[in-house]
């Protein structure tokens, strides 16, 4: 929450420090992870720090050009983001399937995990490396090692959830490519990663919403990043739906119902679609 008084008394562990004359006169949190902070100068001068904001601009991250920047992290992660969502997105379409065959209808989404992967690797490297101080502050800790644990960091705990689900997704559409399993074996190795994974993105997606809005639900939809922590949400429950929807019945080996799985993965991969393409102007113009 935001304090309406002219200083806070008590401030939260945060891992960006401010100059020691930098006087602290608001903040929010999140289950007790600071998400913002604002400071006034000792020239009265009002400063506000958005962890999101902040990462996203982080040493070189606006360089280049809104729509083509090769050279740059967070183009990366927007151009692999949307590539796993294409896939994701055409893979459950049953004339695309009927067209190219199981098989490679099957390689399509293990493909479009590879991309979601190497995106969400990208962004959790991006949490890693995001400055530790601003204005002329020294940094708080030293640069820790890309596998170090931030836990007091909203931002790191989205993005290594994120990553893990992206793992379970892997092992889920890779597992797939086996035909002869039992229904046993099908719940065993397909079906129960791709629910753990859908419950990470639940976790992580949800996670970034709340760093977005500053709080556990927020409605600020003229914000490009809340429109963009908004569609992963959304998407995230549609893929919810389609872990749920492709439980492996143990009588008859069948799915619960192929229609929702294949409509929630569509679903879910257009949302990650555009939310990974307003990644794009985001990373050039980020929310203040």
């Amino acid at each position: 929450m935001r304090t309406s008084e002219p200083s806070v008394t008590i401030a939260r562990r945060c891992y960006v420090r401010a100059p020691a004359d930098w006087q602290l006169i608001g903040e929010r949190h999140v289950l007790g992870l600071v998400t913002e902070r604002t400071f006034r100068r000792p020239d009265g001068s009002v400063v506000r720090w958005s962890s999101r904001a902040h990462r996203k601009r982080g040493r070189t991250a606006v360089s280049g050009s809104t729509w083509w920047a090769p050279r740059a992290r967070g183009w990366w992660i927007a151009a692999l983001f949307m590539l796993g969502s294409a896939c994701s997105a055409i893979g459950p379409l049953p004339a695309y399937a009927s067209w190219v065959g199981i098989t490679a209808d099957t390689a399509t989404f293990f493909v479009g995990s590879l991309f979601f992967t190497s995106a969400a690797l990208l962004q959790y490297i991006e949490v890693k490396v995001a400055p530790h101080a601003i204005g002329d502050a020294e940094p708080a800790t030293p640069t820790r090692l890309l596998l170090g644990i931030e836990p007091a960091r909203v931002d790191w705990w989205a993005s290594a959830v994120q990553l893990v689900g992206t793992v379970f997704f892997n092992v889920t559409t890779c597992a797939a490519f086996i035909t002869d399993l039992t229904a046993r074996q099908e719940r065993r190795i397909v079906w129960t990663p791709d629910a753990l994974g859908s419950i990470c993105f639940l976790v992580a997606s949800w996670l970034a919403y709340a760093e977005a809005g500053h709080r556990i639900w927020s409605w600020r939809p003229r914000r490009r990043s809340w429109q963009i922590a908004a569609l992963n949400l959304l998407g995230s429950i549609a893929f919810g739906v389609s872990a749920v929807a492709s439980f492996v019945r143990p009588a008859t080996g069948d799915v619960a119902s192929l229609f929702l799985t294949n409509l929630g993965t569509f679903i879910g991969a257009i949302c990650f679609f555009v939310g990974a393409l307003l990644l794009l102007p985001e990373r050039t113009h980020p929310d203040d």
